[in-house]
């Protein structure tokens, strides 16, 4: 597999590859033409452009293609040998070439429990171990059973991680929250600025609340500096000594020597392993918030749900898979149309947090300059990743949707039944949902604007001034991906869609999708300049404008 792959790496670019060619030449016939005309010519075409898996509907119907466009694309993803990095993937071999690592969150979810191999060894007694830890632990918490210091109950969660071991399970807790327990509540610390932690120890109970510090090295610099400062927090209390740090904190780590030293029971020291990137890790241990707050039923029906994506995108034939269908889209905008970002817009509240979750998932994965063999790319490659809950971004930035001079496709995303029985709140998101993917698509012509105007009580010069400015073009292209309720199982196929997604598009621009080295060097700064402003040295060896800033935060703080 890998020789096939490395063939074509030395015998061409991927700009100069036959299919990449073919598209080009496809781009340079089609892209003037619009959506509006394609529909009217294809009564059939949302039936041609759209696939139902499981609960979910991809139709991608409002997209620049025509019937030839998607075999290209899909040739190009065979030439790029997307089945057998596929296989590679899910076979566990060390396909992470930077860091020397497999890939395997898909273990993580694997509710078939057949052979997963890393290292010539099935890691799935491992995981599946872990899962039964994770079940006893959180039933004892959510029965009342452990207790704090005082014999209470714990009934506040906090979640004390950044960056994979915080966007994931907050992101999922404030999806599923109608399935969580009415007798916790769940926070989450991040940020290493003191008003996130101090407003959140404001609100707690030290006698019932729990800590759980995530991180798998217990070295990370934000993490870390929250749990000692929770941990202080605790400690002055009048009640609470060093031996209650037991009954109150908890570790999702790798470290055992650092749980062990800070106070915490290695007993309650839940691991993951390094075949599991940061992003990737609200299916590991690092969900154990999820879990106390939903509950390990509905958790694994998370996993589940995740899993039924896997099981589609290993065995779907490339045309029928909703992953590699997202992917190449995404391919065909970024590369051909030259589009620059790509909007999350879920029109679903719980979802609000999802497009930030996701902005992790892909820039951090598919922000890469260089290819695996380390020479330099000649093409784009990962897009600007962002969006808002739907309904909210109508009347923020959907005018640069319409209007604005840049193409930008965006996913829709909504579920059809509501988590409520307030129908008629339901039914106005989904007409807005509807409505706008619609507008999106057709735009207004000239004549259709005219006669807007022709019936409002205005002058005709004041509806000559106007025309131009009410008109819109449309042909703007969007995604609808819809489910018909947002359940624990259909999220976890939700999130699985878009790691695969991100997954082919890095095999496509041949980039390491599973390293971050980018973030590594502004971390490392940081520890020297955190020396210089605390230090009483006045002399600073920067660019002038390092230099400059420093002093001002030394004068100022």
């Amino acid at each position: 597999m890998r020789a096939v792959r490395d063939s074509i790496a030395k015998d061409m670019t991927l700009i100069q590859s036959p299919a990449w060619k073919a598209l080009s030449s496809h781009f340079d016939e089609s892209k003037q033409q619009h959506m509006l005309d394609l529909f009217a010519a294809d009564p059939k075409r949302f039936d041609k452009f759209s696939i139902q898996h499981g609960n979910l509907l991809l139709d991608y119907s409002k997209n620049r293609i025509t019937e030839k466009t998607m075999p290209l694309l899909m040739s190009l993803a065979r030439q790029c040998n997307v089945e057998s990095w596929r296989d590679q993937l899910f076979s566990g071999e060390k396909i992470n070439a930077t860091e020397g690592r497999s890939v395997l969150h898909v273990a993580l979810r694997n509710r078939s429990n057949s052979p997963i191999m890393s290292d010539g060894e099935d890691v799935m007694p491992a995981v599946n171990a872990e899962l039964d830890k994770m079940r006893g632990f959180s039933e004892r918490v959510r029965s009342g059973e452990w207790k704090g210091l005082s014999g209470k109950a714990i009934t506040d969660i906090v979640n004390i991680g950044i960056g994979g071991s915080d966007l994931g399970p907050d992101m999922v807790c404030s999806a599923l929250k109608p399935y969580a327990s009415d007798a916790l509540n769940v926070h989450f610390v991040s940020s290493v600025d003191a008003m996130q932690i101090s407003q959140t120890l404001s609100q707690l109970d030290v006698e019932t609340t729990l800590f759980i510090i995530a991180s798998k090295t217990f070295t990370t610099q934000e993490t870390l500096t929250n749990a000692n400062t929770a941990r202080a927090w605790f400690l002055e209390q009048a009640s609470t000594t060093e031996a209650d740090i037991a009954k109150h904190f908890v570790a999702v780590s790798t470290n055992t020597d650092a749980v062990s030293a800070f106070g915490i029971d290695t007993d309650n020291m839940f691991r993951f392993w390094d075949w599991v990137g940061g992003r990737y890790s609200l299916w590991s241990a690092v969900g154990l918030s999820i879990i106390l707050y939903i509950g390990m039923d509905n958790y694994e029906q998370l996993l589940a749900g995740a899993h039924d994506m896997d099981q589609h995108f290993k065995t779907a034939e490339l045309e029928q898979n909703i992953p590699v269908i997202m992917a190449m889209l995404g391919v065909w905008y970024t590369n051909f149309f030259e589009a620059e970002s790509q909007a999350i817009l879920p029109y679903d509240h719980n979802l609000n947090l999802l497009p930030m979750y996701l902005e992790q998932a892909d820039m951090e994965s598919n922000g890469k300059s260089v290819k695996r063999d380390g020479s330099a790319v000649s093409y784009s490659t990962g897009p600007i990743v962002w969006g808002a809950e739907g309904i909210n971004g109508q009347h923020a930035f959907y005018q640069l949707l319409h209007q604005g001079t840049r193409v930008i496709p965006a996913d829709f995303i909504a579920s059809v039944q509501s988590q409520t029985d307030n129908q008629h709140h339901a039914d106005i998101l989904a007409s807005n949902f509807l409505a706008q993917t619609e507008a999106l698509m057709r735009g207004r012509s000239l004549e259709e604007t005219q006669a807007v105007l022709d019936g409002l009580d205005i002058s005709k010069e004041e509806a000559e001034m106007r025309l131009p400015h009410m008109y819109f073009e449309g042909n703007q292209p969007t995604n609808s991906i819809v489910m018909d309720k947002l359940t624990p199982y259909n999220l976890g196929s939700i999130v699985a869609a878009y790691e695969h997604k991100i997954f082919v598009q890095g095999v496509i621009w041949d980039v390491n999708s599973y390293d971050q080295w980018g973030v590594e060097l502004g971390k490392q700064l940081a520890k020297n300049v955190l020396q210089e402003i605390e230090s009483g040295e006045d002399k600073f060896e920067h660019d002038s404008s390092t230099n400059g800033l420093l002093s001002w935060f030394r004068q100022h703080r």
